[in-house]
């Protein structure tokens, strides 16, 4: 059995949690999260990168010099590649790089994580954080209270709109809800922070195939 402390913005133990060890105990499959972050990865680039091939560029219909007897070699357009202002050879053009990624694999990739994190003792686990107005020096001595420092990752169900307003311009600091984080922002964070209600959000999914 897994067991976690649950503390409060003070850093005080209020209780004790029992993780699911088919979520938060299981053996890490690094292949596997290697494969989902690097789709999740790839799914992040825009693809609008875009030059022009010798068709796109304007100008150069007209033959610049007749075929023969100049003694220069023949052309028969400005818009060669080879000439300067010409098209592009085999130049990026806009493209989608998306991977797709069964289901099943994310699910087995964020499970990994998740007790790679509990395995390493980077997990910390809070009953709930909530502001009653919106500073960041309250956010930073919570974080302080509860022992995540370095890169931090804090995840909840819902976030309330003075959390997240203390908490942007904390810059080893992220926020996510459980419903848009992704494996790679779990691989990105050396504390990871997750509520009760996180907890038994991820268990919930995770264990529903």
């Amino acid at each position: 059995m897994l067991q976690v402390q649950v503390l409060n913005q003070t850093g005080e133990k209020v209780s004790e949690l029992t993780l699911n060890e088919l979520v938060f105990g299981i053996e890490p499959n690094n292949q596997v999260i290697y494969e989902v972050v690097k789709a999740q990865r790839a799914a992040m680039r825009q693809g609008t990168h875009d030059v022009l091939n010798r068709g796109e560029v304007r100008g150069g219909g007209k033959k610049p010099w007749r075929q023969k007897g100049t003694g220069r070699a023949r052309h028969g357009s400005r818009r060669s590649p080879i000439w300067r202002g010409g098209g592009v050879v085999f130049g990026p053009t806009p493209r989608a790089y998306n991977v797709k990624v069964n289901r099943k694999v994310v699910k087995l990739a964020t499970k990994s994580v998740l007790s790679l994190h509990a395995s390493k003792g980077q997990l910390i686990v809070v009953d709930k954080i909530e502001f009653e107005q919106p500073k960041t020096k309250l956010f930073q001595n919570t974080l302080n209270s509860i022992n995540a420092n370095g890169k931090t990752l804090y995840i909840d169900v819902n976030l309330a709109d003075n959390v997240i307003l203390a908490g942007r311009n904390i810059p080893t600091l992220k926020l996510e809800t459980t419903a848009h984080t992704s494996v790679y922002d779990l691989m990105n964070c050396a504390q990871l922070v997750l509520t009760t209600e996180a907890v038994k959000y991820f268990e919930g999914v995770l264990l529903n195939d």
